[in-house]
């Protein structure tokens, strides 16, 4: 029914960085080349943001409207998504990809790629428009509101080894659902994934876990407050109320219940095809759980109220928070958790930076090659024909499942708020009034909701956290299903289960 773990592998759980990593065999040392590539970056960096701030302070940014890309301008997009399915299967270039230093050059050639169609129509004001929005305004507030959360959560130990049966699984699962709207997907991940594979260190059919993991506490476990997924928490800031969310509670329910059906049924299965010695062994390696480095606990609301209450478009207290004054406070956050949690925590969860540098390589190059395909959507989202809440609801999540969800869930935003423009009296039964005026009709915010949080979990892509949990798999032993692999479960379990959302829900 799923993969399983080498024959040789260790019964035990060990996450180390894998041996492909580049930085890994070279003793951690940067050649000469890589440092040029450093400072390049750095300036780049720097210039974006001065940019940035500048056209902020002159009363925005250009908003010179330039043509639409044509279809073949998101062939690098393509590109990098196909390059993330097939490389690993290849056997010339499966090691190679290993590498995080390679995986950040080929996003870097496909990012220069698209950059290159914008300088050939448009010139160096439009590749600029174009990184401040991808990187400045989306990939900056992304990577930080992830690495925070990973950094602080792998401060916080909670170990142990519990007998794998299919019931302690389901528990693991069911907590972290419940969690990843208060903590953030990637919050919950973090803290619960670790423990999970160690619980099922002497068990031999692990894949399986670690997919319905990603279904439940990465994706749909995160629908309940803006602080859970990144499309919410736009859809605040454009805003939703805070709480409008909790709105979702019953479709949140029914999809977490029947998840953890489907997986309670499967792992079952599972268990008895176990061999006997390997359930012997789990059975007698019991340890109690046990939580440590509590204090970045503290340090996690700490970056749930940063993302919460500081916008520099909202005052706070009488006070207009200054640009990146949230990221900056998430990494003080940071800080305090590196310099408050003793070493052994963080030696004890074998933490390191791998899976957190593998998602900041790939979607660097997701961000800048998206543009164009978000571009066409700007442009033509209204022409798509969409008037009722399922259509919202596969339209924005099909794309989320490819694209970064945040983007899509505010093209059909925007879409969904012209149509209830264009209905008539913008009041009444059914519309939601937004906070700093505008409205929207609620049944269709509802579809776009579900859509781009739910179904992010059908790709590898999907959303931040899938990438983390499968690198941490691997890592950890666990043979993890290719992008087309992945998929073929996705499918399989997650599109009939949201049929039945669509007919019950939207």
């Amino acid at each position: 029914m799923n993969n399983t773990r080498e024959d040789n592998m260790s019964s035990h759980v060990s996450l180390h960085v894998p041996a492909g990593d580049s930085s890994h065999h070279r003793g951690g040392k940067v050649g000469w080349l890589s440092w040029a590539a450093i400072a390049f970056g750095a300036l780049l960096l720097t210039y974006l943001i001065v940019h940035h701030l500048t056209a902020a302070h002159d009363g925005g940014h250009d908003d010179h409207a330039y043509e639409m890309p044509p279809l073949w301008a998101c062939s690098p997009f393509v590109a990098i998504l196909l390059s993330i399915a097939i490389l690993p299967l290849i056997p010339a270039t499966s090691h190679w990809w290993e590498s995080n230093q390679n995986r950040l050059c080929l996003a870097l050639i496909f990012g220069t790629l698209t950059l290159a169609y914008y300088m050939f129509h448009g010139g160096s004001q439009r590749v600029i428009r174009v990184l401040d929005h991808a990187i400045i305004a989306e990939y900056i507030p992304f990577i930080i509101l992830l690495f925070s959360l990973y950094v602080i959560s792998g401060g916080i130990s909670l170990r142990g080894d519990l007998v794998a049966k299919p019931a302690t699984n389901a528990a693991f699962l069911a907590v972290g659902g419940a969690l990843a709207s208060f903590i953030g997907t990637t919050g919950a991940a973090m803290l619960l994934i670790r423990p999970l594979l160690q619980t099922n260190s002497e068990r031999r059919h692990v894949t399986h876990t670690v997919i319905f993991f990603i279904f439940l506490v990465c994706n749909v476990g995160g629908c309940l407050l803006p602080i859970g997924d990144p499309p919410l928490f736009l859809g605040y800031l454009m805003g939703v109320p805070f709480l409008w969310t909790f709105g979702l509670f019953a479709p949140w329910l029914v999809t977490c219940a029947v998840i953890l059906v489907i997986y309670w049924v499967w792992d079952t299965i599972a268990y008895r095809q176990e061999k006997k010695k390997d359930i012997f062994l789990d059975e007698t390696r019991k340890t109690p759980l046990r939580l440590s480095g509590k204090i970045n606990l503290l340090w996690l609301v700490g970056v749930v109220f940063a993302v919460a209450l500081i916008d520099p478009n909202k005052q706070i207290l009488g006070y207009t928070p200054f640009p990146f004054m949230r990221e900056l406070v998430m990494l003080a956050f940071v800080g305090l958790s590196l310099k408050s949690t003793p070493p052994t925590i963080r030696l004890a969860n074998k933490f390191n930076y791998h899976a957190i540098l593998e998602v900041a390589a790939l979607f660097l190059g997701i961000f800048i090659c998206m543009q164009a395909p978000i571009e066409i959507l700007n442009q033509k989202g209204s022409e798509l024909g969409l008037t009722r809440p399922w259509q919202f609801f596969w339209a924005t999540g099909s794309l989320s499942s490819f694209l970064d969800n945040a983007p899509t869930y505010v093209v059909f935003f925007s879409t969904a708020q012209s149509i209830t423009d264009s209905a008539g009296p913008a009041t009444g039964p059914g519309i939601l009034t937004l906070v700093g005026g505008g409205h929207i009709m609620e049944n269709l915010l509802v579809g776009i909701s579900l859509g781009a949080v739910f179904m992010g979990a059908m790709t590898y892509i999907g959303n931040g956290p899938n990438f983390m949990v499968k690198s941490i798999a691997e890592q950890a032993g666990v043979r993890m299903p290719s992008f087309f692999g992945y998929m073929l479960y996705s499918v399989c379990i997650l599109v009939p289960l949201f049929v039945v959302v669509t007919i019950i829900f939207v």
